[in-house]
Protein backbone atom coordinates (compact mmCIF):
# COMPACT_ATOMS: atom_id res chain seq x y z
CA UNK A 1 0.00 0.00 0.00
CA UNK A 2 1.17 3.06 -0.88
CA UNK A 3 1.81 6.11 1.70
CA UNK A 4 2.16 10.07 0.90
CA UNK A 5 3.88 11.96 3.35
CA UNK A 6 3.80 15.94 3.16
CA UNK A 7 5.70 18.19 4.86
CA UNK A 8 6.17 22.06 4.58
CA UNK A 9 3.70 23.88 6.76
CA UNK A 10 4.39 25.84 9.37
CA UNK A 11 3.66 29.63 10.10
CA UNK A 12 3.98 32.44 8.29
CA UNK A 13 3.60 35.79 8.03
CA UNK A 14 0.81 37.19 5.01
CA UNK A 15 2.92 37.90 2.03
CA UNK A 16 5.72 34.97 2.73
CA UNK A 17 5.81 31.68 0.93
CA UNK A 18 5.95 27.93 1.83
CA UNK A 19 7.07 25.21 -0.41
CA UNK A 20 4.63 21.49 0.37
CA UNK A 21 6.24 18.98 -0.37
CA UNK A 22 4.40 15.34 -0.70
CA UNK A 23 6.40 12.51 -1.36
CA UNK A 24 5.45 8.70 -2.01
CA UNK A 25 6.53 5.95 -0.52
CA UNK A 26 7.07 4.27 -3.66
CA UNK A 27 6.87 4.59 -7.40
CA UNK A 28 2.84 4.57 -8.41
CA UNK A 29 2.46 3.60 -11.78
CA UNK A 30 -0.48 4.76 -13.97
CA UNK A 31 -1.11 8.16 -12.19
CA UNK A 32 -3.95 10.14 -13.26
CA UNK A 33 -3.59 13.14 -11.13
CA UNK A 34 -1.84 14.34 -8.48
CA UNK A 35 -3.30 16.95 -6.29
CA UNK A 36 -3.27 19.56 -3.35
CA UNK A 37 -6.49 20.09 -1.25
CA UNK A 38 -7.19 21.97 1.75
CA UNK A 39 -9.62 22.57 4.31
CA UNK A 40 -9.78 25.45 6.59
CA UNK A 41 -11.10 24.89 10.35
CA UNK A 42 -15.53 24.32 9.75
CA UNK A 43 -15.12 24.41 6.47
CA UNK A 44 -15.27 21.65 3.78
CA UNK A 45 -12.37 20.71 2.07
CA UNK A 46 -11.87 21.88 -1.24
CA UNK A 47 -9.60 21.79 -4.35
CA UNK A 48 -6.48 24.14 -4.54
CA UNK A 49 -4.08 22.50 -7.21
CA UNK A 50 -4.11 19.29 -9.74
CA UNK A 51 -1.49 18.23 -12.18
CA UNK A 52 -2.15 15.65 -15.04
CA UNK A 53 -0.48 12.56 -16.30
CA UNK A 54 0.89 14.80 -19.34
CA UNK A 55 1.59 17.59 -17.32
CA UNK A 56 -1.60 19.61 -17.67
CA UNK A 57 -1.90 21.61 -14.29
CA UNK A 58 -5.20 23.53 -12.92
CA UNK A 59 -5.78 25.84 -9.45
CA UNK A 60 -8.65 27.16 -7.59
CA UNK A 61 -9.52 30.60 -8.93
CA UNK A 62 -8.30 31.77 -4.81
CA UNK A 63 -4.79 31.05 -5.68
CA UNK A 64 -4.20 31.17 -8.98
CA UNK A 65 -0.99 33.44 -9.88
CA UNK A 66 0.47 32.49 -6.16
CA UNK A 67 0.30 28.35 -6.24
CA UNK A 68 2.18 26.41 -8.74
CA UNK A 69 1.81 22.91 -8.21
CA UNK A 70 5.03 20.83 -9.59
CA UNK A 71 6.18 17.26 -10.03
CA UNK A 72 9.31 15.08 -9.58
CA UNK A 73 9.10 12.03 -11.25
CA UNK A 74 12.20 10.59 -10.28
CA UNK A 75 11.82 10.89 -6.64
CA UNK A 76 7.96 10.52 -6.43
CA UNK A 77 6.81 13.72 -5.43
CA UNK A 78 5.06 16.61 -6.25
CA UNK A 79 5.44 20.22 -4.76
CA UNK A 80 3.17 23.09 -3.94
CA UNK A 81 4.92 26.32 -4.05
CA UNK A 82 3.04 28.91 -2.60
CA UNK A 83 3.94 32.82 -2.43
CA UNK A 84 2.14 35.83 -1.01
CA UNK A 85 0.46 33.96 1.39
CA UNK A 86 -2.85 35.21 3.17
CA UNK A 87 -4.71 34.90 6.38
CA UNK A 88 -7.28 33.20 4.20
CA UNK A 89 -5.14 30.31 3.07
CA UNK A 90 -4.45 29.11 6.72
CA UNK A 91 -5.53 25.72 6.12
CA UNK A 92 -4.55 21.78 6.40
CA UNK A 93 -3.47 20.81 3.51
CA UNK A 94 -3.48 17.40 2.50
CA UNK A 95 -1.96 15.51 -1.20
CA UNK A 96 -4.16 13.06 -2.92
CA UNK A 97 -2.98 10.64 -6.19
CA UNK A 98 -5.53 9.25 -8.37
CA UNK A 99 -4.59 6.46 -10.01
CA UNK A 100 -5.53 3.25 -11.86
CA UNK A 101 -2.94 0.01 -11.46
CA UNK A 102 -3.19 -3.32 -13.15
CA UNK A 103 -4.91 -5.43 -13.92
CA UNK A 104 -8.18 -3.66 -13.22
CA UNK A 105 -7.12 -0.19 -14.10
CA UNK A 106 -10.05 0.70 -11.48
CA UNK A 107 -8.88 4.33 -10.82
CA UNK A 108 -8.01 4.47 -6.78
CA UNK A 109 -7.19 7.14 -4.35
CA UNK A 110 -4.56 8.00 -1.97
CA UNK A 111 -4.39 10.64 0.52
CA UNK A 112 -1.60 12.04 2.95
CA UNK A 113 -1.89 13.12 6.56
CA UNK A 114 -2.27 16.98 5.80
CA UNK A 115 0.30 19.44 6.95
CA UNK A 116 -1.05 23.05 8.60
CA UNK A 117 -0.08 26.15 7.17
CA UNK A 118 -1.16 29.09 9.26
CA UNK A 119 -1.06 32.55 7.40
CA UNK A 120 -0.60 35.38 9.94
CA UNK A 121 -1.90 39.05 9.63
Amino acid sequence: QVQLVESGGGLVQAGGSLRLSCAASRTIFSINTMNWYRQASGKQRELVASVTRGGTTNYADSVKGRFTISRDNAKNTVYLQMNSLKPEDTAVYYCNVRFSPPPTYVEVEVWGQGTLVTVSS
